[in-house]
């Protein structure tokens, strides 16, 4: 029993021994340098901000129309002799040129036998005129009766009046053989044509659809709170003065090829949709103005760029830099990414407009970065803002 005690005590010490051992190695070890982490600078694209001042614009798309068409009807009835080879589906024609003839010859008829009626009714008025002067000869000097002067004077005033009837439907007798021949109202063209020669056409009939081709119409839907940047005035009665009209570009692709238009925007429709909030506005393009450009042509889709109002102190900048819509990454002196909220006045194209929350000078980032601590070190590298 004792022999046991007495090794479980060697056993005990042994250990404590050790452990003292072990103490003494640690407590006079030399201990390690301390070296501080660096903190990584990560590269970021960075732009400098200089407020400028900039002109506004409004996008829209819309469909080309003609700015005046008409139906082709003709005022007489007849039987169809003469087409012009421009009326046809696109045929382009002259103002007043005769484009579909009617035959005319019992319109001719008709004119000479009312040029008889003249001459008859004519005959008639010179005999009551004349019988009138001889009754008032024979009234002064009592050769005759009142009464006979009075039928004289009747009987003049009936020739007179049906002398009138008789050039009145001369006249229109005239009117109906020139309008056997079918004019043009406008230099224009054809957009569809519903006769054929030797067809029987009445009056009132539609031959054929027209426009013209010295200008034409875009109407462009433009919502309601982006009329504030073309100072357009409100409920502003029929055209705009010239000195009102905006600018307004307007562009295609076709064939491969991008073609652009210049027109003015010259009316806004009366009214508002009130479901979309969207006003029509007029831009008219003048296609007799000498330009590189073909004619705009009807039914062409056009995107537009209607130029605004100028307005100052103005920051533009690539879309990329706004973060949680209304803040930007901007860097401090000490090169450390802060953010800041600003004022989003509208998106242009890839720009956001900014109007409020930065100064000139300020350095804002442009890289996309993924995860942003506020304060974190950077290493801006300026870029071309040309380029981004």
């Amino acid at each position: 029993m004792r022999s046991v005690l007495i090794k479980g005590v060697l056993t005990v010490s042994v250990i404590f021994s050790a452990l003292l051992v072990a103490y003494g190695l640690l407590a006079t070890a030399p201990q390690p340098d301390q070296v501080e982490r660096e903190e990584v600078a990560t590269a970021i694209r960075v732009l400098t901000v200089g407020k400028q001042a900039i002109r506004l614009e409004v996008l829209s798309q819309g469909t080309v129309l003609p700015r005046i068409q008409s139906e082709l009807i003709p005022e007489v009835s007849g039987r169809v002799n003469w087409m012009s080879p421009k009326l046809v589906s696109g045929g382009y024609f002259e103002k007043d040129e005769i484009l579909l003839s009617i035959d005319d010859r019992d319109y001719r008829s008709l004119v000479a036998r009312n040029q008889a009626g003249v001459s008859r009714a004519k005959a008639e008025d010179e005999h009551a005129r004349f019988e009138l002067g001889r009754m008032q000869e024979l009234v002064k000097n009592k050769l005759t009766s009142q009464a006979s002067l009075e039928n004289a004077l009747r009987s003049q005033r009936i020739a007179e009046a049906a002398l009138l009837e008789a050039r009145i439907a001369l006249e229109q007798a005239q009117r109906d053989l020139w309008r056997t021949e079918i004019r043009a109202p406008y230099e224009g063209l054809v957009r569809t044509e519903r006769v054929d020669l030797g067809q029987f056409v009445t009056r009132g009939q539609s031959v054929a659809s027209i426009y013209a081709s010295d200008s034409v119409e875009v109407r462009l839907p433009v919502a309601d709170n982006q009329l504030a940047y073309l100072d357009l005035p409100l409920g502003y009665r029929g055209e705009l003065s010239e000195e009102l009209r905006p600018i307004v570009t307007l562009s295609t692709t076709y064939g491969g090829q991008r073609y652009e238009w210049l027109g003015k925007l010259v009316r806004t429709e009366a009214e508002i949709d009130s479901k979309s909030r969207m006003v029509k506005a007029v831009v008219r393009v003048d296609n007799e103005t000498e330009s590189e450009q073909p004619l705009l042509p009807v039914g062409l889709f056009v995107s537009a760029s209607i130029k605004g109002r100028s307005v100052e102190n103005i920051v533009s900048l690539p879309r990329a830099v706004l973060r949680n819509q209304n803040q930007v990454l901007v860097v401090d002196s000490d090169n450390r990414l802060r953010y800041r909220p600003v004022e989003v006045m509208r998106f242009e194209k890839d720009n956001v407009i900014i109007s409020a929350g930065l100064e000139d000078g300020d350095i804002i980032n442009i890289s996309p970065i993924q995860t942003v601590i506020d304060g974190m070190r950077v290493n801006p590298i300026l870029v071309d803002p040309a380029t981004p």
